[in-house]
């Protein structure tokens, strides 16, 4: 007797569904459903890539520069909509570097225009290099005179040293400068920033071996304390950019060039409140900028009912459409940064060279 005998089943095969697929020819459903899975992922992951390539490209575009030259966009500020002649606010907000920067724009804007029959140029500077605050100076006085227009000054929250001196541009028109009510003005004076890290750099074990062509080559290193010579070359251009201070404020300020006395007292560094200005005749009058722009107005000889108050804004570049506002560069500034390792005169209030640049 066979010890395994064959039991024949009366009952059909069963077939299950995996059976079935293979049978049919189609894949099994998990199966399907794996491929599906990485065909996803696969899309996703080439979405993902694609989308951080433009991203870089955008931002190196963004660093290279791309867009920042952009054009000035013009809108109605107040008044009368699209009324023949113009007032134009003009703005200078943060530090001030090489005066090359957006107000330098809104200034061939308003020259080219010739609509624009007087110019407020609205303040809101610590100040800057000298070299960019008198290039902006420059630029508003040549402005005013060439276009027979009146300029005058709105100060915001500060509007010291460097934000002061282009405020000079008015010229020897009264009732020109005014203030808000909480601004910080003045502060007239230049500074060279120097900071010695010698001690810091013995206990770091960081030792100064810098070819130089003439022992004054590196003058102003903070590796090691100035010199005598050093300190009294440095005191001369201090001495030399102060000078030219004062005699733009005299421009600007004629009761100094009568009484430079009453001006040298000023000339401390100190900043004054709106109140103060006032009172030692730095600026005209405490108000808004709404009270400049009547003013200019008035001085223009127009109509308060026939006149269009604009204002000058940047266009967005190519790079901020496609990225959106967020993608405008950070307050940091890497190029500014390295300026700091380079002695330079300010007309600043502060102690610190601008290491955050906010444009002009």
């Amino acid at each position: 007797m066979d010890p395994n005998p064959v039991v024949q089943s009366s009952q059909q095969p069963v077939h299950s569904a995996q059976t079935v697929g293979l049978s049919s020819g189609r894949p099994p459903r998990a199966q399907r459903g794996c491929l599906l899975s990485t065909a996803l992922i696969v899309l996703l992951l080439v979405g993902l890539g694609g989308s951080l390539l433009v991203n870089l490209g955008l931002l190196a575009f963004v660093s290279m520069g791309g867009g920042s030259d952009r054009r000035v966009h013009e809108r109605h500020f107040s008044h009368t909509t699209a009324a023949p002649d113009k007032v134009a606010i003009l703005r200078l907000e943060g530090v001030i570097l090489e005066g090359e920067g957006f107000l330098k724009r809104q200034i061939d804007q308003a020259r080219a225009d010739k609509s624009v029959k007087a110019v407020v140029l609205r303040v809101n500077s610590p100040g800057g290099t000298i070299t960019g605050s008198d290039a902006i100076y420059h630029r508003l006085a040549k402005l005013a005179s060439e276009r027979g227009i009146p300029l005058v000054v709105s100060m915001g929250g500060i509007a010291a040293s460097g934000g002061y001196y282009v405020s000079m541009a008015v010229g020897s028109r009264p009732e020109t400068i005014f203030a808000e009510p909480t601004t910080w003005t003045g502060s007239i004076g230049v500074i060279i920033p120097h900071y010695n890290a010698e001690d810091l750099m013995q206990k770091v074990g960081v030792k100064q071996d810098s070819v130089v062509s003439h022992r004054l080559k590196g003058m102003g290193t903070v590796t090691r304390k100035m010199t005598g010579e050093e300190q009294k070359i440095f005191q001369g251009l201090v001495d030399a950019g102060f000078a030219r201070f004062k005699d733009v404020i005299k421009q600007g300020r004629p009761k100094f060039m009568a009484d430079p006395a009453a001006l040298e007292k000023l000339s401390t560094g100190q900043v004054f409140t709106a109140a103060e200005a006032v009172d030692n005749g730095l600026i005209d009058k405490v108000g808004y900028l709404e009270d400049a722009v009547d003013q200019a107005i008035k001085l223009a000889g127009l109509s308060p009912e026939k006149v269009d108050v604009v204002e000058y804004r940047s266009e967005p570049s190519l790079a901020q459409l496609l990225l959106g506002a967020q993608s405008r560069p950070g307050p940091f500034d890497p190029a500014a940064l390295l300026e700091m390792t380079v002695p330079r005169a300010y007309y600043l209030c502060t102690w610190l060279p601008p290491a955050f640049s906010v444009g002009e």
